[in-house]
């Protein structure tokens, strides 16, 4: 089974434990689990991405390509391929889990894919990890001939479509020196949950905030 998901990803490890600890819950007790290579994984596909779109459309502004950037790095997107390279077949986890059908859980696949392309990233360094992102996520980036809607208002359309208060937006940190700060932006749909994301501009942290929390709301409904 391992073998058959290097050879869908493309990629062969040669640090087996890697793979292991990437396809691993947080639900399995006793062992580490893949929280760690999540992280890792989202900022890696994040400048893998707008790097993609950056390349792609050299007359779009600022605006434009978060958005676009926003809506590859979603959780849809991510749970989309996780599902197109059977990620959930391979997952370990819990027995709790495994009773809720956890391996097909959006939440956990596209936390699963994050931790598989930060394992990629240790075991390969960066030309692995571009190598298993680029061309997904350049087929998906030229499937879209303009821009996304604008997340937020999308997101705002959601809410009131279901007869909720618009979604709520706030600063949840600075980080960064005074001359570069960045700013993490929470949003929260009443009821519905929160996401979080963290950009140079508040417009654009709230606009890929917006994005990924929309992007849940899509997949669990």
């Amino acid at each position: 089974m391992m073998r058959d998901l290097q050879e869908r990803t493309g990629y062969r490890f040669h640090n087996g434990e890697l793979l292991t600890l990437a396809l691993t819950h947080p639900s399995v007790a006793g062992v580490k689990s893949n929280q760690r290579l999540e992280f890792l994984g989202d900022a890696i596909l994040g400048a893998v991405v707008a790097r993609i779109v950056y390349d792609l459309y050299p007359t779009e502004k600022e605006g434009e390509l978060a958005r676009r950037h926003a809506a590859l790095v979603c959780g849809k997107t991510l749970t989309d391929v996780a599902r197109d390279i059977a990620l959930g077949d391979l997952l370990q986890i819990g027995a709790s889990e495994t009773q809720a059908q956890g391996r097909q859980n959006a939440s956990n696949l596209e936390d699963a894919l994050e931790a598989l392309i930060g394992a990629i990233y240790l075991d390969g360094g960066m030309q692995a990890a571009e190598a298993f992102i680029t061309p997904r996520w350049t087929d998906l980036a030229r499937k879209t001939e303009t821009p996304p809607k604008d997340a937020k208002t999308a997101l705002q359309e959601w809410a009131q479509a279901r007869g909720l208060p618009v979604p709520l937006y706030q600063l949840a940190a600075t980080s960064g020196p005074a001359h570069a700060p960045e700013f993490t932006i929470e949003v929260t749909v009443q009821g519905y949950g929160a996401k979080q994301a963290k950009a140079t501009s508040k417009r654009v942290a709230e606009q890929l905030a917006a994005a990924e929390l929309l992007g849940f709301l899509e997949a669990v409904s």
